[in-house]
């Protein structure tokens, strides 16, 4: 059987489908391995999620549940085989016998159990003193004012003019108004709860209503307590800043925290940018060194900035153990020995590390972010990063912002990490867990004025009720520039 041979137009044209199948298929191809980058970027990313916890992220402690794992403080101690408790030399704590006790009563056998004798004129050869603490039956103390009024001489009548706490024929005095303000601000204890308290344990009969109101007219008599505190911000040597939603009026709101070792100012806001940062008017008017998580509004003033190495830590060892980047590990190395070297610098009485120190931390610094861009490559024109991206994130804020990084280590005035801030707005959402939201701007803002408060008393070692109190009697406490 023969064949006839095909023309050259019929090769030309089965080449050139032949050519049209060839670039389908390299399209579907590349079409496949970008949906397949595309799905092993999704589950990287799902992997990297499922894998956060507190200790490699901002997850807060709270939401990581029963799959947290042993104490890691048990472990360090087993490791370093110390056994648990007081440790020798500490300073231990117990409960002290005091010189003037309100009340001595002192108690003698009846009668001898030898002999049966009286021994009311017993000779006394010991005394063995024992002391009780315990709390005073507590009862509403009522302090009744008259209001006399006069007839002069000349006919004329005047009545006396009644204290100030005495606003009406029957009042809760300024000791009633600072304990709420303290149980409800400090102890977060809801407003039901806490007028039970009143009844159950002071017998004090006092209205869910007047509760609320007693904690708005405190938030109200904080306006120079928040002037001064503003002003002493401004001129201290570094800040700590940060900020965290809530709740407000069924609709997100933030409340922002400007602080340091020594005050702590609070407040709410609708915004969470610049717009409440200005309004807060510490930032841009501040002389030093503003410590916080590295959020780009920050970024927006004109200061000093150091970028807080606690954050740095989580996102490092994120990288190191779900991307195994040994980099990273030495990293978190880096930053921890320069932190200790800071620490014995400072407690030499040094106001700087040594110059060879120094270099060295800039040089070894340098070196691991070279290491980390080099297990981290930029990804190709019009492509995405990949796994990886997170990683690279880290990279150009490690990269870019390197002396912001160190400022603490060159700046013994910066912190090393934003503690200081986060503490302070800590227990600002635990009321939120507690009560779930405010239910009035005013009331959120209430909240804030009189936490700012009792949070700078307390780093004043200043008695906290004695300051509410003076503050309901018209002379809040005021903290002093030092």
């Amino acid at each position: 059987m023969e064949f006839d041979e095909p023309s050259y137009d019929d090769l030309k044209e089965q080449v050139a489908a032949l050519e049209l199948v060839t670039a389908q298929l390299r399209a579907a191809l590349q079409a496949g391995d970008a949906r397949i980058a595309e799905l092993e970027a999704r589950l990287s990313d799902l992997e990297e999620r499922l894998g956060r916890n507190p200790r490699n992220s901002s997850m807060p402690p709270s939401q990581e549940g029963l799959a947290k794992p042993p104490a890691g403080n048990r472990q360090q101690r087993r490791a370093q085989e110390r056994r648990q408790g007081k440790q020798p030399g500490a300073e231990g704590k117990h409960l002290a016998q005091v010189t003037d006790p309100d009340e001595v009563l002192v108690h003698a056998p009846p009668a001898c159990p030898d002999c049966g004798a009286d021994m009311a004129d017993a000779e006394v050869v010991d005394d063995e003193v024992r002391q009780v603490f315990d709390y005073p039956k507590i009862r509403p103390y009522v302090t009744e004012h008259h209001l006399l009024r006069l007839r002069c001489r000349c006919g004329c009548e005047v009545k006396a003019e009644a204290p100030r706490e005495a606003t009406a024929p029957a009042c809760y005095g300024y000791g009633v108004r600072a304990l709420a303000c303290y149980l409800a601000v400090h102890q977060h204890l809801p407003y039901d709860r806490m007028a039970q308290l009143f009844s159950d344990v002071l017998g004090i009969e006092v209205s869910v209503g007047a509760l609320a109101a007693m904690v708005a007219e405190a938030g109200g008599m904080l306006g120079l307590f928040s002037d001064t505190v503003r002003d002493l911000l401004r001129d201290a040597p570094a800040v700590h800043f940060d900020e965290t939603g809530g709740r407000v009026a069924g609709s997100l709101h933030w409340v922002h925290v400007a602080c340091s070792s020594l005050y702590t100012l609070i407040e709410c806001h609708k915004k969470r940018g610049t717009v409440a940062m200005d309004e807060m008017g510490v930032i841009e008017k501040m002389r030093g060194i503003a410590v916080h998580d590295g959020w780009k509004p920050y970024r927006s003033y004109d200061v000093a900035h150091q970028l807080c190495n606690a954050h740095h830590l989580r996102e490092l060892e994120r990288v190191g153990v779900v991307w195994d980047q040994g980099w990273a590990n030495e990293m978190i190395d880096l930053l921890v020995a320069a932190k200790e070297a800071v620490e014995q610098a400072r407690m030499a009485g040094r106001v700087q590390l040594d110059a060879s120190a120094l270099h060295s931390i800039r040089v070894r610094y340098g070196m691991l972010v070279a290491k980390g861009w080099a297990a981290n490559p930029a990804p190709e024109v019009g492509k995405r990063h990949g796994v990886h991206k997170k990683a690279a994130n880290l990279l150009v804020r490690l990269d870019t912002q390197r002396a912001d990084v160190l400022r603490f280590a060159t700046d013994f005035r910066a912190s090393w990490d934003n503690n200081q801030a986060e503490r302070d707005v800590r227990m600002v959402k635990l009321q939120q867990k507690i009560s779930g939201s405010w239910r009035t701007l005013a009331g959120a803002r209430a909240y804030c004025a009189i936490r700012s408060y009792i949070s700078t008393m307390r780093k004043h070692d200043v008695d906290v009720l004695g300051g509410l109190r003076h503050m309901f009697e018209g002379h809040a406490w005021l903290p002093v520039g030092t």
